[in-house]
């Protein structure tokens, strides 16, 4: 029921998502809805509008409706499932909840995404006070936005957006692009290990702030090796690999490697075993490589690597 969470959040801040509008937002902001992390509390923390909560809470309506936030997608795609999170919400949660999508592609105002064509992914449903609740979503079409309804009105603190990234990778054509990014439509598809952080964070975008930003295993001790499988963005060919071990000053891995293929069986080399150092953003040209559908990263013989990133072309943008 809740295997779609191994997915990509869509909607996460961290990975671009933003919440552009709500229609109430009186006691706690519509951003905390996509903040990474887990929801936060501390009792007795009063301010100006009462107890400070950690999500989006509305305040107590008083007139027919209901109270909704408008999510842009930070990575478009296939929504596989939605978490509703009412943590610490318990005498003010809703007790419904709906979710809406919508495919509007460029950059709409708030005004023209009221006119989308909305489709409804998770129905009219009952909600508990602090706690998850899962929704499976069976729907193939690509969305690039969600609306959250709450009926009446109350506070949830985290929704979350699982799917797979369906990105429109054209405004790269000719100009190539990282094969590996999680924003393009990458997803770690197996690995070794993944016992201190997820191994897609190394494929996501931007820096890591701190080690549980990156890909972290635990300590091995029985003479192996750990390692990644990327599925690439699309069948291409890497001209330029650049693995990042940010952060990782006494956990780096000594050493890395990366082989490619294009149909699963036969393995070629696009990285040979390479000495890595602590906390330093390494570059490596890569000549005449096969193109590639997946990659291989292994490090040796365990701990973190902050990103990974495959620059080239899609084969049909091949120079």
């Amino acid at each position: 029921m809740t295997e779609f969470t191994a997915l990509p959040d869509l909607a996460l801040r961290s990975l671009g998502g933003s919440v552009v509008a709500a229609n109430d937002e009186s006691f706690a902001e519509r951003e905390n809805l996509i903040r990474p992390g887990r929801p936060a509390f501390r009792p007795h923390t009063f301010g100006a509008k009462g107890q400070v909560y950690d999500g989006w809470e509305t305040r107590r309506r008083r007139e027919p409706g209901h109270d909704w936030a408008l999510v842009r997608l930070g990575m478009p795609g296939v929504i596989r499932g939605v978490v509703i999170d009412t943590a610490w919400f318990k005498g003010n949660y809703p007790p419904r909840a709906r979710v809406e999508a919508a495919e509007v592609e460029g950059y709409p105002t708030p005004a023209e995404l009221e006119a989308a064509d909305w489709v409804e992914v998770v129905p009219v449903s009952p909600l508990t006070g602090d706690a998850e609740h899962f929704f499976e979503v069976s729907d193939e079409r690509r969305y690039t936005h969600v609306r959250l309804s709450i009926l009446p009105d109350g506070g949830v603190a985290r929704l979350r957006v699982h799917g797979e990234v369906r990105c429109d990778l054209s405004v790269y054509d000719g100009i190539g692009l990282d094969l590996a990014a999680l924003e393009n439509g990458a997803l770690v598809t197996a690995c070794s290990d993944e016992f201190y952080s997820s191994p897609n964070n190394a494929i996501s975008p931007g820096l890591a702030r701190h080690q549980a930003e990156g890909w972290e295993t635990a300590r091995r001790r029985d003479g192996g090796n750990d390692w990644m499988m990327i599925r690439l963005a699309g069948p291409g060919v890497v001209r330029l690999a650049e693995i990042d071990t940010a952060n990782l000053v006494f956990n780096a891995p000594a050493e890395a490697e990366i082989t490619g293929t294009a149909d699963g069986e036969t393995w070629f080399p696009l990285l040979p075993r390479t000495r890595l150092l602590p906390d330093t953003r390494h570059r490596f040209r890569i000549a005449d490589a096969p193109v590639a559908a997946y990659a291989r990263v292994d490090i040796h013989p365990d701990g973190g690597l902050a990103r990974v990133r495959l620059h080239g072309f899609l084969t049909t943008d091949r120079p």
